[in-house]
């Protein structure tokens, strides 16, 4: 907000790599990488051995309000981690449910709370006893925030088309409000604690909820991939910030009591915006580049991109800590850092495809991640690495309903192939 705490340099920006399994940590007053923090190995031998106690899948990010933690969610690990933002030293470990998704820890730092995307229930663990408890929810629960007072917490749900509104103190669902755009990947509530705006990636929409009416107050097209929104106030007005990762761009509302108005549409300097931030006076905004494993800093006054940052492998959430106390870069490593990645447009001869394979090192094999759109409802395709007129067959995938791959992994030696480029095919056809 402005007026608010300026950067300094005590200050952390958090991003979740999904694919080198670190957290990397990002001095916003210069921008610079001060190293990741490895949970986990990205080498797959580790991750598919008989044993593997380390965290896989590093995903969701959240913290305490005051600052000193940070949480960190790994979805196959079905872990919780709680750290401790000086020191960078992972202080408890909560293994959890099947797959939790995004986790916060409550206004008063006493509990973490966890969406459990698996077994339907938010987890709460007390951070004092290490005791949990659970709210039983709906199928798939996604994410889980809190109101500025912390009196009231919201959920959404990745399949469903719901959000939930959860007294904190008692733990109750108190109201469900039906959510046209379906089912959500994210939400984030407003500063002034009057909506709640949730990201559609299916949809391609992102719906505002008026927490006062507990109403739908407008349903936007902001497209394919919608992704994270967040919130900026500068003296200009109030704005909501919404990345939507199948345009690479971020698009910007003005809030205010009718149906938000699009100000403004940025785009970013590498694909797949997913995990965005402002600071705590407004001034700037980070988002997470999810296939380009890189960081873009934005200027919220002329809306325009100042600095790019490459962090770990596979970003996903991203968020910033303010700190009122020294850190340290003690325990950091270069984990997932500064490993080749590239990006190759899907080739294809099916009338209204297209897609992108963005490929990257990950210490022994390649990543081959691959994204398409404009394809039949419910169908298999069978993805190829080319070199010249050669083609190997690395992958089947599946188009969702809405003849989308949103995201198909396949791991290859891609680079030391020499493969140039990257097909798309009706199953059993070859390019």
């Amino acid at each position: 907000m402005p007026g608010a705490q300026p950067i300094s340099g005590n200050d952390r920006v958090y991003t979740a790599d999904q694919s080198s399994n670190t957290v990397t940590v990002i001095n916003p007053a210069t921008n610079e990488v001060l190293g990741t923090l490895p949970l986990g190995e990205s080498r797959l031998d580790g991750v598919l051995g008989p044993v593997d106690d380390d965290q896989v899948n590093v995903h969701g990010l959240g913290f305490s309000r005051d600052g000193r933690y940070l949480d960190a969610v790994s979805v196959t690990s079905n872990a919780v981690q709680i750290v401790d933002t000086a020191t960078n030293e992972v202080l408890d470990t909560y293994y959890v449910g099947r797959a939790p998704h995004e986790a916060f820890i409550s206004p008063d730092g006493a509990q973490v709370w966890t969406a459990i995307r698996g077994q339907d229930y938010v987890s709460v663990i007390d951070l004092a006893t290490d005791t949990e408890t659970r709210i039983e929810t709906a199928k798939g629960p996604s994410k889980v925030v809190f109101s500025p007072d912390g009196r009231t917490a919201y959920i959404n749900y990745i399949d469903l088309g719901e959000l939930d509104v959860v007294d904190v103190p008692s733990r109750r669902i108190t109201a469900s409000i039906a959510l046209s755009a379906g089912g959500s990947a994210d939400l984030a509530v407003s500063p002034d604690g009057g909506e709640v705006w949730l990201g559609h990636p299916g949809a391609g929409q992102t719906t505002v909820v008026d927490t006062q009416d507990l109403i739908v107050k407008a349903v936007l097209d902001t497209g394919p991939r919608t992704n994270h929104p967040n919130f900026v106030t500068t003296a200009e007005g109030a704005f909501a910030w919404v990345t939507v990762g199948g345009l690479d761009q971020i698009k910007v509302y003005e809030r205010g009591e009718g149906t938000p108005a699009l100000v403004d549409t940025i785009d970013t300097t590498g694909h797949a915006p997913h995990g965005i931030w402002p600071s705590p006076d407004n001034t700037r905004i980070y988002v997470a580049l999810q296939k380009s494993d890189s960081v873009d800093v934005i200027d919220t006054a002329t809306r325009t991109v100042i600095d790019t940052v490459r962090v770990g492998q596979d970003p996903q959430a991203l968020v910033y800590v303010a700190r009122s106390d020294t850190g340290t870069a003690e325990g950091l490593t270069g984990q997932g850092l500064d490993e080749r990645i590239e990006q190759y447009p899907l080739t294809t001869t099916i009338d209204g495809a297209a897609g992108n394979a963005t490929v990257r090192n990950v210490l022994g094999l390649d990543e081959v991640d691959v994204t398409a759109k404009g394809l039949s409802p419910d169908t298999a395709y069978d993805v190829y690495a080319l070199a010249g007129e050669n083609a190997t067959k690395i992958l089947r995938a599946t188009s969702d309903k809405t003849g989308s791959i949103a995201e198909a992994l396949a791991f290859v030696e891609f680079f030391d192939n020499e493969y140039d480029g990257v097909a798309l095919t009706p199953a059993d056809e070859k390019p």
